[in-house]
């Protein structure tokens, strides 16, 4: 009877549709496992495909291309320990999502998923059918239960496979980042190891794929819920675990503890590394945006920079009449210290002969908000069209707060491809600029030490589209607005329990009234990271027509 157990696991970051590509990781990283001398290494769910492959899944060429590379992988990696890899699996005209484990050549096991999550980013009961619970399996004689990330979210699965004659587990992961989610993962993981009393193995991938980003942070588990092994969040890392057979069963060999950031720099880290993943995996390699010398365009702009570096980064600077000497110097105070390129291209001449081209038709009526956003739609024109003349993507920059209540210009300052700050509200933008101001680490590209000028910080708000415009003349303070949205918005609090937190009723009905409107605005916007469980897209769907209001 075997009495040492060595699991080699690959958190790493697969491309979606890939298959080629990502086979190629797992048969690199089998061979790491091989010279380790492993006994099996795992991978995350739904590993060849990438993860969340939506829609693609029903496409029966995708799936069975799928398939095709998982028999491709088992026989290139014949020799050596056995794979543990997820991918979709067609069977009989049902479609699964489905765990293999591969050995001597072929597939030795398929683990059908049970459990499908249906909620937040995932509508899995929409794409494949409950697979049965299967039972555990026969890895050199050691006896492994493998639930598939849903599944070890519910005590029947792991109940069920321990039963069974299971003597550790583990759960291949496809579990992508909110604020928090971690505290989630190890809470369910360290219940199913105290009702089983055996020890888990949770392994989580990778990488940004739209909007979710796949934070990593895997780790295991001994009896009673002690921590035995961390890896790192977000990086791709390949760790051995060994495992030893003692009279109560299989223990994990104590390794490597790797603590985790606050969230400040683990939204950072989301925001930089979606836009490098979104980058890499579409083919861009070079983004442009408009640079206001305010605070959003500032962090989207260092952000940017380092993901990508500043070899990769254009600023544009277009300013009208109503553009102060102080926002042009800020904003080449950023470029200067960021390194890179800044063009100015003055809109006032353009935005004079738009206003004489309308003339005829807007004569006699009071100049107001059409005015206004003829200037950010020709930065919006100006933009794209140096977008495509140089290949380079519009990144754009409305934060959260701004796309929740509609004070962006659709086909204007929301024109773009990807928007890093999406899911962060403004005053998180202000205190993400002074975390990156003081910390640099070496996932960042761009340079140490303060970057984004104080005076960005500090001034108030404005979109300089008027004379003395500022944002409060719009919108309640940002602190007051952030507070009814992450109740309204985040928390799905109703109109009387936000005031009965301390907010006016007028101003919390005027918020509730300005989301709704903007549905059709965040339709049509740039996806972005996901920082919280709800995010404008996949975790909040809502009606563009809708009359309802809440009037408790």
């Amino acid at each position: 009877m075997q009495d040492i157990l060595r699991l080699t696991l690959a958190q790493l970051n697969p491309t979606l549709g890939d298959f080629a590509g990502n086979i190629a990781k797992a048969a690199e990283a089998h061979s790491v496992a091989a010279a380790a001398g492993a006994d099996m290494v795992v991978f995350p769910e739904m590993f060849v495909t990438g993860y969340q492959a939506q829609d693609l899944v029903l496409r029966e060429a995708f799936t069975l291309d799928a398939m095709a590379h998982v028999e491709m992988l088992a026989r290139k990696c014949a020799q050596g320990p056995a794979i543990g890899i997820g991918a979709p699996l067609l069977e009989e005209g049902r479609l699964y999502n489905a765990y293999f484990v591969l050995k001597d050549g072929k597939i030795a096991a398929t683990i059908r998923k049970h459990e499908l999550p249906n909620s937040d980013v995932f509508d899995e009961r929409r794409l494949f059918e409950h697979g049965p619970i299967s039972g555990p399996v026969n890895v050199n004689g050691v006896r492994i239960g493998i639930p598939v990330c849903e599944d070890a979210w519910h005590a029947e699965v792991c109940e069920t496979l321990a039963e069974s004659g299971a003597e550790l587990f583990i759960v291949p992961n496809g579990s992508p980042y909110y604020r928090g989610k971690f505290d989630r993962r190890i809470n369910h993981m360290v219940a199913r190891v105290i009702e089983n009393d055996l020890p888990l193995v949770y392994l989580n991938m990778v990488g940004g794929q739209d909007d979710q980003i796949f934070d990593g942070g895997s780790f295991v588990l001994n009896q009673g819920g002690r921590l035995a092994m961390q890896m790192p969040l977000f990086d791709e890392d390949i760790t051995h675990v060994d495992f030893i057979r003692k009279d109560g069963g299989w223990q994990a060999l104590e390794g490597d503890k790797i603590p985790h950031v606050d969230e400040w720099e683990q939204d950072y880290r989301v925001m930089l590394q979606g836009l490098r993943d979104y980058m890499g995996k579409t083919g861009f390699k070079k983004v442009l945006l408009g640079l206001s010398g305010g605070i959003d365009s500032a962090i989207v702009a260092t952000i940017a920079v380092d993901a990508l570096g500043a070899e990769n980064v254009r600023c544009v600077m277009l300013p009208s009449e109503y553009t102060s000497q102080s926002s042009l110097d800020d904003a080449a105070a950023l470029a200067k210290n960021l390194g890179v390129r800044l063009d100015n291209i003055p809109i006032t001449a353009g935005r004079a002969a738009i206003t004489e081209t309308l003339a005829p038709l807007f004569e006699g009526l009071e100049e107001g908000l059409a005015e206004e956003n003829i200037q950010s739609r020709l930065r919006g024109l100006l933009l794209m069209a140096l977008s495509n003349k140089f290949g380079e993507m519009l990144l754009t920059t409305g934060n959260k707060s701004e796309v929740a209540v509609g004070y962006a210009t659709i086909y204007g300052d929301m024109a773009g491809g990807y928007n890093p700050i999406k899911d962060l509200y403004k005053m998180r933008v202000f205190e993400s600029c002074r975390w990156r101001n003081a910390n640099h680490r070496d996932w960042m590209l761009g340079p140490k030490g303060e970057v984004i000028p104080p005076q960005i910080i500090d001034k108030p708000p404005t979109a300089e589209l008027r004379d003395d415009q500022k944002d409060s003349d719009s919108l309640p303070e940002y602190a007051v607005l952030d507070g009814i949205l992450e109740l309204l918005v985040d928390q799905d609090k109703s109109v009387a329990e936000i005031v009965a937190a301390g907010f006016d009723r007028d101003v919390v009905k005027r918020v509730e009234h300005l989301v709704f409107i903007s549905e059709y605005k965040r339709f049509q916007s740039a996806p972005g990271p996901r920082l919280t469980h709800k995010a404008f897209w996949l975790d909040r769907r809502y009606p563009i027509v809708n009359r309802w209001r809440d009037n408790r």
